[in-house]
């Protein structure tokens, strides 16, 4: 049996966790430069207060309401989510973190699943104060739909499809359109052929199925059928790339800032491959212009002799490309560094030009900066070259604190 254990309203819960007069009080989460709500507690699902939705057409009801609004505070969720699935991950056997809020788990050898269950969710909220909803079912695909059931149609959050009649009796009640992998397109296309729930999908031939969805629509509804085809992944996977990319809350009309914004970025991408063990033979840059209207866009790729993930040479390149590219006509509102071809730190090939003794003492700097940073803050240590200047920074006017990150964000107690 599997097992998916989702955070509810993941974003809202961790600001709640630290403000708990807000239970029970509409919440919204924005995105980057407090644009677009990304992310709302029940309460503020329930006055239509819409995903992805401007912030500014939903400004009337957050009045009337006084509905609580958060800039992102990435840290503090991505540190409620490792905390999350620490727990998760000591308790089972197996696991497979999905997304930031989202794992798999494989609940082999556990006699009573809906006790294991509600004593897992128990534990999480009192370890963290998240709240999770436990879907269990014989197949992945089939734990997707029985998360649902267990936030949409359970007292508490708990959902066991575990038997034949109980299965099928939730695929007829369950829509195509919210099927883990099917999109709007095939959902369209399915309609227009008569089907509209889990349930009559699963009637189907293989061979119809193949035909009109391919191989890994037929994986789908095998798995429906309650026969596994998605195995846990439970190794880690080296990224293929890493971005880092940020819209401005003022647009910049001048490389000077433009270069420590990029640089900034390029630092960052750099740790993230240090931290994978992990080198990058490609860099990608890229500059914006605002897209509300007709604008500019450019673009830079550096194909590297040696892959490096060393921050001065990813920097360096990066502000070469950025002279290169860079229109003093322009005011440029976005700003990103991708890093790709990534291969293992320990299977780079260096060419007869490379100086070992160079790229080790550089490779001790950067291990030097990576733990203060770790220690301190992330850029706590930054180059010379990366600034810090609050106009190209993001937009966050509604910005939590990061209280369990932060040394000087913790909460005190008045005596």
């Amino acid at each position: 049996m599997i097992a998916l254990a989702d955070c509810n309203n993941f974003y809202a819960s961790c600001e709640r966790v630290f403000r708990p007069s807000l239970n029970g009080k509409p919440v919204v989460v924005l995105s980057n430069n407090d644009g677009c709500v990304i992310a709302r507690s029940n309460e503020a699902k329930a006055l239509g207060i819409k995903m992805g939705e401007p912030a500014f057409k939903s400004r009337y009801i957050f009045e009337k309401y006084d509905v609580h609004i958060f800039s992102t505070n990435f840290v503090l969720y991505g540190d409620f989510s490792n905390r999350v699935m620490s727990i998760l991950s000591s308790n089972v056997p197996e696991i497979e973190v999905y997304s930031i809020d989202e794992a798999f788990l494989n609940l082999e050898g556990i006699p009573n699943k809906k006790q294991f269950s509600l004593e897992l969710r128990e534990k999480v909220l009192k370890w963290t104060g998240i709240p999770l909803s436990i879907g269990v079912a014989p197949t992945k695909v089939l734990s997707k739909m029985a998360n649902s059931m267990a936030k949409n149609k359970s007292e508490n959050n708990i959902c066991i499809l575990e038997h034949v009649d109980s299965i099928n009796r939730h695929l007829k009640e369950f829509s195509i359109s919210n099927i883990w992998g099917i999109g709007w397109q095939l959902t369209k296309k399915l309609n227009s052929m008569g089907i509209y729930n889990a349930y009559q999908l699963t009637e189907k031939s293989d061979l119809w199925i193949q035909k009109q969805m391919a191989i890994t629509g037929l994986r789908l509804v095998k798995e429906l059928r309650g026969e596994p085809c998605l195995e846990l992944e439970d190794k880690w996977r080296r990224k293929k790339s890493i971005t880092t990319s940020r819209t401005f809350a003022h647009g910049i009309d001048n490389i000077r800032d433009l270069s420590k914004a990029l640089t900034t970025y390029a630092s960052i991408c750099a740790a993230k491959l240090r931290k994978e063990n992990s080198c990058a033979k490609s860099i990608y840059i890229m500059l914006a212009t605002d897209t509300s209207r007709p604008g500019h866009k450019s673009c830079k790729i550096i194909n590297l002799n040696t892959p490096t993930n060393d921050s001065l040479e990813i920097i360096s390149h990066c502000t070469e490309a950025l002279r290169n590219i860079y229109n003093s006509n322009y005011i440029y509102k976005r700003v990103g560094v991708i890093v790709s071809d990534i291969v293992p730190q320990s299977k780079v090939q260096l060419t007869v030009f490379d100086k070992t003794d160079d790229i080790e003492k550089r490779q001790h700097l950067m291990q030097a900066i990576d733990i203060m940073n770790h220690k301190y803050g992330r850029l706590r240590v930054r180059f010379a070259v990366n600034g810090y200047s609050p106009r190209w920074h993001p937009h966050q006017e509604h910005l939590s604190p990061c209280y369990t990150t932060r040394i000087s964000d913790l909460m005190r107690i008045k005596g």
